[in-house]
């Protein structure tokens, strides 16, 4: 809403930009020599909250020495500014127009009072200033006298005291809204009328706090002008930089405390337009628990050398992170980003051979491998079935018909049509079996998706039956069938495997030994690709027929055929060489490169566990896979026979003692303290991103950083506003963020204190 002049004779009003309008002061003192020199009747009952609230006067009544303005977005008023600029004859020439303002006429009495008021106000102004010389001669004698004197605190003036708790609000208020998940941003400019002044949500709250009765905003706002921001988008842009890394610095500490850590990123994400890579960190804090921080936002970048760069740069110089004491690195990537995070896993390798390169715990193996499938076929099959997914579990009434859709199709298997419907509520994408999950419900999910398209009722909006129809033509192509189909088979060989790496620390320890196993089976399956291909175009081609789809080659490839004719190419053939063959080799490849010698080695030495030291029947040998962490333990001359008591204890264990199961229980234990080789071999194999995270709530920074983004509206997302939102009950101390933003940016707190010579600095930017 505009704001009007309350100055008789006066039409402007504050959508005029390059004009400032200021509020009346809250001063009883102040407000009455404002409405006095007003001349308006009608203000002189109105109190000054209500002054203060509801009438503004614009620039043009003061002076311009009572007027502050170093640039076009700061225009301040003095502390003892006062109108005395006002049109009081105009409206004379046309005596029948009717005023709203009604202007009272004074007396003669009242004329000579306001003539020796401006006299006084004249020699109060000289005298300040002469005191305000007299001041500074002496500061330059003290300071020239006392050089040699030792350098004593110098305490803080009443303008730098003020000045440190104005910003103190500032930054309690844009801390409150990171942790609520309020946007900056109020109203989009481009929805509001021409004209229209709207403040956005950080100047909302800073009026909110004044009208509630924060003294500090009030006397450092109450005289600036109503129509321009309170703190610029670069301002609000500096202190919440600062905010970000107080508190991801809260965080660090502890992950400098413990030493050893590892980095876990996730999908790239888009914040207000530009794809960003989270990054978490995992390390075992001062009570002996494995927790998994986010700690910020990185951009991402193409040029997978540059990323790479970038990522290390952020780490050990902005993030100030020892990557000496890295022991782990994972990535979580979306189908095509695979390549580029094993660029920048590679060189961080180089760099820190320590920093074994391992897959996430939660991540499925095989969702994972099928995602760094460089096929196109894969990326898109992948993509149709997160939007499948995605769309019935947006609408509950379209999970009903997919429900009877799957009793009529498994009328004579009850128990597998129950467990179809069940999975169909829960992230199935995930699962191990997903393919296989997806190759069972395909008929379901077509039948439920045509049934949507066909129903000529209004039991669906638009959106679900536009979807319906998208995703029927996608999932009845035979391109997507047999690549869902292949994938399904391929990683048939791994899904066991990577089922028990998500298991317990016992199961983790077994599947690293079955690796060889896997790989031989897959080295296999190339060899003999010719006749596993056939099986698995035939499973391919029996389903398109279930489903009524013609067995055909993609549209390109038909079309390349018809130029050159001599170019025949079977289906069958095709797609085993761009598919099969592809997947197979890839899949291998991945394998060897994720579970490296230095992996596979670290994963042996989860026989320090009691549990799997019992079912090995206490015939283990650590000391030869922990070498590779020997400069890691406090004391490893003495490792040999640490271990051996550590294998002693619990084999003659009491009937009554239980072997500890995972490395949490282990950590804690009361006597733990007596292995210390034992202890820190513990703590570098539990934050390896393998690893899961015993205890779900030491896990909550994924888990808050997805709901971030399911929650957020893109635009409204921020790199910085999101860390302290996803860590909103991490402690923060807002004199260290006043201090640090008085040293990084000095200059904007010398401009403040320019216009406070006495008790006030009333200052505004807009951006």
């Amino acid at each position: 809403m505009p704001n009007f002049c309350a100055a008789p004779n006066c039409t402007r009003k504050s959508t005029q930009s390059d004009l400032a309008f200021f509020r009346f002061p809250r001063d009883p003192v102040r407000c009455q020599r404002w409405v006095e020199n007003c001349r308006r009747a009608d203000l002189e009952d109105k109190t000054p909250d209500q002054l203060n609230k509801h009438y503004r006067l614009c620039a043009k009544h003061f002076e311009t020495s009572m007027i502050c303005r170093s640039s076009p977005y700061r225009t301040v008023l003095r502390d003892n500014a006062v109108p005395t600029i006002f049109d009081l004859t105009s409206h004379l020439n046309n005596p029948h127009s009717r005023h709203r303002k009604r202007i009272k006429e004074l007396s003669e009495d009242e004329i000579k009072t306001l003539k020796q008021q401006k006299i006084d106000e004249a020699l109060e102004r000289e005298q300040a200033t002469q005191e305000l010389n007299e001041s500074n001669a002496q500061n330059t004698v003290s300071q020239e006298g006392g050089e040699e004197q030792e350098e004593k605190v110098v305490p803080l003036t009443l303008e730098e005291r003020e000045n440190k708790d104005y910003l103190k609000s500032l930054f309690e208020i844009l801390i409150l809204m990171g942790k609520q998940n309020i946007p900056l941003d109020g109203h989009n400019v481009d929805d509001l009328p021409e004209g229209v002044f709207a403040s956005d949500n950080f100047q909302a709250l800073l009026e909110y706090r004044i009208n509630a009765g924060d003294e500090v905003l009030r006397k450092r706002f109450e005289m600036t002008a109503v129509n321009l921001e309170y703190c610029s988008k670069t301002q609000q842009k500096q202190m919440l930089e600062i905010c970000e890394s107080c508190i991801r610095e809260e965080t660090l500490r502890e992950v400098r405390d413990s030493h050893f850590f590892s980095i876990v990123t996730d999908e790239v994400v888009d914040i207000a337009g530009e794809e960003h890579l989270p990054v978490l960190v995992r390390f075992v804090d001062d009570s002996h628990n494995l927790r998994e921080e986010f700690i910020g936002f990185l951009p991402y970048e193409d040029d997978p050398e540059i990323l790479a760069v970038k990522f290390h740069t952020t780490i050990t110089e902005k993030w100030g992170l020892n990557m000496e004491y890295c022991r782990g690195q994972a990535y979580i990537v979306s189908s095509g980003f695979a390549s580029k995070m094993k660029v920048v896993a590679t060189r961080l390798l180089e760099k820190y051979p320590q920093a074994v390169y391992t897959l996430c715990s939660s991540c499925a193996l095989n969702a994972w491998l099928a995602k760094s499938v460089p096929v196109v076929s894969v990326s898109v099959a992948l993509g149709t079935i997160e939007e499948v997914c995605c769309l019935f579990n947006q609408s509950p009434q379209l999970l009903v018909e997919l429900d009877n859709t799957i009793s009529v199709l498994f009328q004579n298997n009850e128990e597998k049509g129950n467990q179809l419907k069940q999975i169909c509520r829960s992230q199935w994408t995930g699962r191990h079996d997903a393919f296989e999950v997806l190759v069972d419900m395909m008929q379901a999910l077509v039948l439920c998706l045509d049934s949507v398209i066909s129903d000529s009722s209004v039991r669906w909006n638009n959106f679900i039956a536009g979807r319906a129809f998208v995703l029927s033509s996608a999932l009845t192509d035979f391109d997507f069938i047999v690549t869902i189909v292949i994938l399904k088979n391929v990683l048939s060989f791994t899904r066991a495997f990577g089922k028990n790496l998500q298991g317990q620390t016992s199961d983790v320890f077994f599947a690293a030994g079955s690796l060889t196993a896997v790989l031989h089976s897959l080295n296999e399956v190339v060899e003999n690709i010719e006749v596993y291909h056939e099986f698995w175009f035939e499973e391919a081609t029996n389903l398109a027929t279930k489903l009524d789809v013609q067995i055909k080659l993609p549209g390109k490839i038909r079309r390349a055929q018809h130029v050159n004719l001599d170019a025949e190419i079977t289906s069958e053939n095709y797609y085993k060489e761009i598919l099969s063959v592809p997947a197979v080799e890839h899949i291998i490849q991945e394998l060897k490169d994720i579970f490296s010698e230095q992996h596979l080695k670290a994963l042996k030495c989860l026989s320090l566990v009691p549990s799997v030291m019992g079912q090995l029947k206490f015939n283990t040998c650590e000391e030869h896979h922990a070498d590779m962490y020997k400069n890691d333990l406090p004391n490893p001359d003495t490792l040999s026979a640490e271990l051996h008591c550590w294998r002693i204890k619990w084999k003659h264990r009491g009937k009554d003692i239980e072997l500890p199961t995972t490395i949490y229980e282990a950590l804690h234990l009361p006597d733990i303290k007596f292995f210390p080789n034992v202890y820190a071999l513990l703590k570098v194999l539990c934050i390896l991103p393998v690893m899961k995270v015993e205890n779900e709530k030491y896990e909550v920074g994924r888990k808050r950083l997805k709901a971030y983004l399911k929650n957020t509206l893109t635009e409204q997302r921020s790199s910085n506003l999101a860390l302290l939102n996803i860590n909103f009950d991490i402690k923060h101390d807002l004199d260290l963020m006043v201090d640090t933003y008085i040293k990084l940016y000095p200059d904007k707190v010398e401009f403040q204190e320019e216009f406070l010579p006495t008790n006030n600095t009333e200052v505004t930017e807009d951006a």
